[in-house]
């Protein structure tokens, strides 16, 4: 998924600090058009205005449920990503994913895509011919350590995901492992996604890592945890040093649950690029804006064959320059 905003601003993430993580801080969601002129609102999480990051997950988007019957639904034309991995989640509808690699796949809920950008991919994503009516889901990214940011780009998917059942919901595990259940999923760095699913007006209590730090995204109404409110689309950090999470839900409800390792690295993060300095994210700027005005298909990103509308135009750099600084922008 892109980052469409034609004016980002320069995200500035990751870095471990010292001082005492808050017991819980509630990050809002901001609204931000997702496509270009025929755009889909979501919302978005992460990265918040203080908690740019939760381990090595920095990006957050959650949409719908949206009603697309006789609407486009989720147009994203061709677009570079570095650095990162992108991760397609949905509850309802479906998604047609095209990449530079040549992969064409069909993610449908309760299956994994997972893209691995390394030093240069690019993909579109959309709502394919004859979707359904609904579209709801989170698209999220994972940041690529240092030493593994340049990694051949390759893409995955993963139709048949460990899922714990119980009485009280069910748990599917996306990335990483929980309470003994592991994704199949490729990882760069320690930690662990999730689905949760909780039956109406029941609790489930799951184990954590403490040396992680977590966050829930609610993805309906009603979710609380550990007995406190989160309304949909809102992200509850955590902290570190939890052994176990109760997640409840007045009816049927879905969050999401992120953890990892604190990342202990600083980054830049701008528009769709996950880089360690100006120079390397103006660089693939550079390097984009090339490849997509001579259409070569050798080239860093490649080129997305079948979307039927032009790749996106990078936006302008802004004056200042690109400086990589904490995951957080309060003091350690």
């Amino acid at each position: 998924m892109s980052n469409v905003e034609q004016d980002p601003a320069e995200l500035r993430c990751g870095g471990v600090t010292t001082a005492a993580e808050p017991e819980a801080e509630l990050l809002e969601p901001r609204t931000v058009p997702l496509g270009g002129p025929r755009a889909m609102m979501v919302g978005r999480t992460l990265p918040n205005r203080d908690r740019r990051m939760v381990g090595a997950w920095c990006f957050a988007d959650f949409y719908g449920p949206a009603d697309i019957a006789g609407q486009p639904g989720m147009q994203v034309p061709p677009h570079p990503h570095t650095g990162l991995q992108t991760v397609s989640w949905l509850l309802d509808g479906e998604v047609l994913h095209r990449d530079s690699l040549g992969n064409e796949q069909l993610v449908r809920p309760g299956e994994l895509n997972l893209m691995t950008a390394g030093r240069g991919i690019s993909h579109s994503e959309e709502s394919p011919a004859g979707h359904g009516p609904v579209l709801h889901g989170a698209q999220l990214w994972v940041a690529l350590p240092g030493e593994q940011r340049d990694v051949a780009p390759h893409f995955e998917h993963h139709g048949d995901l460990p899922v714990e059942v119980s009485p009280e919901g069910s748990v599917t595990v996306l990335m990483g492992e929980l309470a003994g259940a592991v994704s199949p999923a490729r990882t760069y760095t320690p930690l662990m996604g999730a689905e949760v699913s909780i039956s109406a007006g029941r609790e489930l209590r799951l184990p954590l890592e403490a040396d992680f730090e977590h966050a829930v995204l609610a993805m309906s109404d009603e979710i609380s945890v550990d007995g406190r409110p989160v309304g949909v689309g809102e992200m509850l950090y955590l902290g570190r040093g939890r052994g176990q999470v109760e997640l409840g839900s007045g009816g049927p409800g879905r969050a999401l649950l992120l953890g990892g390792v604190p990342f202990e690295e600083q980054i830049v993060m701008w528009w769709n690029f996950v880089g360690r300095s100006h120079e390397e994210v103006a660089q693939a700027r550079e390097d984009w804006e090339r490849g997509r005005a001579s259409g070569a298909p050798d080239g860093r990103f490649g080129v997305v064959h079948g979307y039927a509308e032009p790749a996106l135009a990078a936006p302008a750099l802004p004056n200042a320059e690109l400086r990589a600084r904490g995951r957080t922008r309060k003091p350690s």
